[in-house]
């Protein structure tokens, strides 16, 4: 999920940014220039807060460019290109996911260039700054939206007034005064990649462990315009739109606006995805949700908990009846694909209530549901909590709850297992027909009895092969549930077929004590041989 404010938010990436540049990098030889960097997990995603940012840098704009990096890049190699820019400054946006990488890298620039001014942004350093290494090595700190406090630093630092204090706190913006961004997204953008896009920015709720608690409303951009640069990125191509905005259907004739504006639009490639409260679907909203096809929308429906005692930890206000009602009114009567979330480890969570709400949404029938575990993210008001429920955080990225008073480590750990292999088995959607069969009517249970069996016999929750999950999970129920097994193997087949994986289904290690083809090459050999041959 996106934060409901523009920070500096560098927040996604061009692989193609990564490639080495073949000029030759001196220390100490810098320009005015500026650089807005970012280090994150995929491409196909693109930075808005990072075009804002360059939108907002006024007559700067001209000596400043982008550069996003893969996270699997070395840093050395992030910093190569950066320097081969020459620049005097730049800026790093820094999240729990790249908190480690953005150190190292700017670790190793102020090395390497230390007249280099650094600026750090986003919402990992915007929190408890002090202490923290990076901000230690890097000169200054924006903390909250950076749109406007950005350029006005970069001024200040080239016309040598550069600020004495290290963390600045950025004022509040108004939406209508900015320059949007949309314009900055590039061709190669708006053919390959997923183009964020925001209609509000704030959140009314108060839900403590999420950042957006911290707003005090949800505030609008002026319709007649963002519709205009909506339509400015479609005639252009753009077919792949993410709304960011938290509470989507807030304001529901603005919601319907914005949904006819696509609707009048529609195409067999045009994609919408949105974050919907799951309590709130009036009923003019369902008939316009009827008319969009199969494909074209996407709900991140946030649940997170039904346990009411939990919710009232948390200050999350949430019609669990409605909620339910809705999901399962979204399911059977549109075409949309529904994510929806939940959130293990909340203050007053147990594992059997945690279980509970599981199984209560499974009731609904998502398409998806994403376990998430609670993370202690820097300034969230998650952590008034930690004493009374004895939570205790991972100290190092990306400080996931480690156990609290009624979760025990050993529990913990058993149902992080749990949330791999749902995603690897059932949120892929390559095993649709096989999961009902195995989950039956107590698919928490047995999900989970399917979960340690698999980990036992393979000791993996990352790196197993689709042909290897085939026969995980038929051996998996073979061995605990001797009585669907039958049944299973008949709709793993459909599955399988489907999956397009070479060879036969028949061909497959199916059954328990079924012997494997012998390894031809002795891996330990594999090397030693290409010199032999």
């Amino acid at each position: 999920m996106q934060p409901s404010s523009i920070q500096l938010d560098l927040k996604h990436i061009d692989p193609k940014a990564t490639k080495s540049s073949a000029k030759p990098i001196f220390a100490g030889d810098t320009s005015d220039s500026i650089v807005l960097s970012t280090i994150n997990a995929k491409y196909i995603h693109a930075s808005l807060g990072l075009r804002y940012l360059y939108a907002n840098l006024n007559e700067l704009q001209a000596q400043c460019e982008i550069q996003e990096f893969v996270i699997q890049t070395r840093p050395i190699d992030i910093v190569e290109k950066i320097l081969a820019a020459k620049p005097r400054i730049v800026g790093f946006g820094v999240y729990i996911w790249n908190i480690v990488e953005t150190t190292n890298v700017v670790s190793l620039l102020k090395v390497i260039a230390p007249e280099i001014t650094i600026v750090l942004g986003g919402p990992e350093v915007s929190y408890e700054s002090q202490g923290q290494p990076i901000v230690e090595t890097a000169d200054y700190v924006l903390t909250g939206p950076a749109d406007n406090s950005f350029y006005q630093l970069c001024r200040d630092i080239l016309d040598d007034n550069a600020p004495e204090q290290k963390i600045l706190q950025s004022k509040p913006v108004q939406l209508n005064d900015l320059a949007m961004p949309y314009e900055y997204y590039s061709d190669d953008d708006i053919k390959n990649r997923l183009l964020y896009v925001e209609a509000s920015r704030g959140c009314p709720f108060k839900c403590e462990f999420c950042l957006s608690s911290l707003d005090t409303s949800s505030n609008p951009f002026e319709l007649e315009s963002f519709l205009g640069e909506m339509e400015t990125l479609y005639q252009r191509g753009a077919r792949n739109f993410k709304f960011i905005d938290r509470t989507f259907n807030l304001n529901i004739k603005t919601t319907m606006q914005i949904m006819q504006f696509f609707l009048d639009k529609m195409s067999d490639d045009l994609f919408l995805h949105f974050e919907v409260v799951p309590d709130h679907l009036p009923r003019k909203l369902k008939e316009m949700l009827t008319l969009f096809p199969p494909g074209s929308l996407q709900f991140e429906v946030g649940i997170q908990s039904f346990n009411v005692e939990v919710q009232a930890n948390i200050n999350r206000k949430q019609n669990n009846p409605k909620s339910k009602e809705n999901l399962l009114w979204l399911r059977e009567n549109t075409h949309a694909h529904i994510h929806a979330d939940l959130i293990f480890g909340l203050p007053g969570e147990t594992f059997e209530t945690f279980r509970e709400s599981f199984n209560e949404l499974y009731k609904c029938r998502p398409h998806e549901i994403q376990l998430g575990i609670l993370k202690r993210l820097k300034g969230s008001p998650i952590i008034r909590h930690t004493e009374a429920f004895d939570l205790r955080f991972n100290p190092l990225p990306p400080f996931n709850i480690l156990s609290t008073d009624r979760v025990d480590f050993a529990t913990m750990q058993l149902v992080n297992r749990f949330a791999r292999y749902w995603d690897m088995l059932a949120n892929s959607g390559r095993f649709k027909n096989a999961m009902p069969v195995l989950l039956d009517d107590n698919p928490f249970d047995n999900f989970f009895a399917i979960a340690d069996w698999i980990f036992e016999q393979t000791g993996q929750t990352h790196q197993i092969n689709l042909k290897r999950l085939f026969e995980m999970l038929s051996q998996a129920t073979q061995s605990l549930f001797s009585d669907k097994h039958e049944a299973l193997l008949a709709e793993l087949e459909k599955d399988h077929a489907a999956s397009k994986l070479k060879g036969q289904f028949n061909q497959l290690n199916l059954y328990l004590g079924q012997e494997k083809g012998a390894a031809t090459t002795n891996k330990l050999m594999q090397r030693q041989q290409q010199h032999m041959s």
